[in-house]
């Protein structure tokens, strides 16, 4: 395309133009004048075209607010007014990609198609729905899919609903995601990270409807969100549309979103938590114990990659040294690890699992002993190099099966972008950095890695989740309680406010959309689809053994699905 009509363009200033070689891709990073809304641009000759809109969107506490606008403003718009447009829209649609995520710091909203007029469609009913939800005119939505209470009738008991509501209910009952929640929260106690974007059960019914639009109005804003597009398309025509249908509708704010860095601790941190299991299961062996580190910050290109080789190489891979004295020990009938750096504050975490709480100091004591032992005697030097070329080959491959390799790209811009609007495209240029990785293999460097980040590193929590029999009927009971007591001190009155708005909230529920609202439903015909569109796009489906249509939400910040 010619570039120069996007340095011509009034509502935008071009911040950085430059060739990406490393993806063949002309990165372009630009601003919206009026907003500050920020864009960035990957332009190439992939006729599967990516888009999303993020914001970010740090929550204060855990009644998983975030999450729930995330859910509710795709509940219909001022332009497509039905109660789910995506699944309306997913009836004529031929996207490859089409779903929001929730992660600790952010919301992302993404579509992909590889038709030039459902691409359009998408964008712009994702548009509409960010900046003009329904949420608003519609109470309903909130309590629909935040929560609410629930009574038929005065004689019965009261009850607690609601999508995200249920959906963080059974999270909660997953040892993993216990643990998984638990680490993060016990590392940065200080920070939008110490609380659960997801929402957890028992605070959820805390969020008030006013509290949530609030939300809403502060951070879905154009200057406090990030567009990305990437593939073969005019980018001038696309950003001319986001213009003049939505970003121009909007005067700059002053927004503050910033994500402060957790202060490092003095010494470890020790956390007991609790997860629950049936009565058929045993406690004994069933505890999982996990040793954090944080681990610089996301910014540092270098260490960005190499902390994912080094963990390959000393726990992950089969035979790796920490996951074979562990294992040797006795310590887990499983153990992996992981180096989590989608958020500010990477982490590296050693869990193993099955174990027993008693070989807690024990499990410590083991992984600092051959930490020890690596940063003095050395990592294995096969063991590092197999761990830099799997890793360069998976990103130079670019092969994420069903998901759009755009997509997967998109993401990665938000691990530098959302913390340093200037590096769109830090982490996503990488060839030159695995060389220089490569170059101090023999000089020592990942075993000073392991000395400063893991060994002589404070900032560190050994986390305990414990099994516990009868924990889901106990909380059932205690909530049940709670319930009881709250409608107890409820007026006649109030009883039946309850008991209208139940029925009112299935009424609506059960209520089909009007003709009108679904005609407003872009939906592609037949002339839309080429004749040569459709030879690619079937070999495209071939190729990543089909593809799916997304609308559910996921609450980690990794790049994968949940199911709804």
């Amino acid at each position: 395309m010619d570039f120069t009509k996007l340095e011509r363009m009034e509502a935008y200033e071009v911040v950085e133009k430059r060739f990406i070689e490393d993806l063949n891709s002309t990165g372009i990073q630009m601003r919206h004048k009026k907003t500050g809304a920020k864009i960035a641009l990957l332009s190439n000759d992939d006729m599967n075209k990516v888009f999303y809109i993020g914001f970010r969107t740090p929550p204060r506490d855990s009644t998983g607010v975030a999450h729930i606008v995330e859910h509710t403003v795709l509940c219909g718009s001022k332009n497509f007014p039905v109660k789910d447009p995506f699944i309306e829209l997913a009836k004529g649609s031929l996207n490859t990609f089409l779903n929001a995520m929730t992660y600790p710091d952010k919301t992302v909203y993404p579509v992909a198609s590889c038709n030039d007029k459902d691409f359009r469609n998408l964008m712009h009913v994702y548009l509409d729905s960010v900046f003009y939800p329904n949420i608003y005119r519609e109470e309903k939505i909130f309590r629909q899919e935040g929560w609410h209470y629930e009574l038929k009738s005065p004689e019965e008991d009261l009850t607690l609903n609601g999508v995200v509501y249920s959906e963080m209910k059974g999270a909660f009952s997953s040892p993993d995601d216990v643990l998984e929640r638990e680490i993060m929260n016990s590392l940065y106690p200080d920070t939008p990270y110490g609380v659960e974007s997801g929402g957890h059960p028992d605070v959820i019914p805390e969020l008030t409807y006013e509290a949530y639009l609030d939300f809403h109005k502060r951070f879905y804003h154009p200057s406090n969100s990030y567009i990305y597009l990437y593939g073969d398309m005019d980018m001038e025509e696309q950003l001319r549309f986001i213009d003049e249908e939505y970003l121009s509708r909007f005067s700059a704010l002053e927004i503050d979103s910033s994500i402060p860095k957790q202060k490092p601790f003095g010494e470890m941190r020790e956390h007991t938590i609790q997860y629950p299991i049936s009565e058929s299961e045993a406690e004994e062996g069933n505890v999982y114990l996990s040793y954090n580190v944080v681990a610089g910050d996301s910014l540092d290109r270098e260490l960005y990659i190499a902390m994912q080789i080094l963990d390959y190489a000393i726990c992950s891979a089969p035979g790796a040294p920490l996951k074979k004295a562990l294992i040797d020990a006795g310590i887990g009938k499983d153990v992996y690890s992981s180096f989590e750096n989608g958020i500010l504050q990477p982490y590296f975490s050693v869990i193993a699992k099955n174990a027993n709480a008693s070989d807690k100091e024990k499990f410590v004591e083991i992984i600092e002993t051959t930490l020890k032992e690596l940063a003095e005697n050395g990592v294995d030097r096969k063991a590092l190099y197999a761990a830099i070329s799997s890793n360069e080959f998976k990103y130079r491959e670019a092969d994420f099966g069903v998901y759009p390799k755009g997509l997967m790209y998109g993401l990665t811009v938000l691990d530098s972008w959302l913390y340093d609007e200037k590096l769109a495209f830090w982490h996503i240029e990488a060839n030159q950095t695995f060389e220089t990785i490569k170059s101090k293999v023999e000089s020592g460097y990942f075993e000073e890695l392991i000395r400063k980040y893991l060994l002589d590193n404070t900032h560190k929590t050994v986390v305990v989740a414990m099994p516990e029999k009868g924990l889901t009927t106990r909380n059932e009971q205690k909530l049940a309680k709670k319930l009881k007591e709250y409608k107890d001190g409820l007026s006649e009155e109030e009883v039946n406010t309850i008991i209208r708005e139940t029925e009112a909230l299935k009424l609506y529920q059960e209520t089909p959309d009007d003709e009108e609202a679904l005609a407003c439903i872009p939906l592609l015909q037949r002339e839309d689809i080429r004749k040569e569109a459709l030879v690619k796009l079937h070999r495209f489906r071939m190729k990543n053994c089909g593809w799916t249509t997304h609308w559910s939400c996921s609450t980690k910040w990794t790049p994968t699905e949940s199911v709804m």
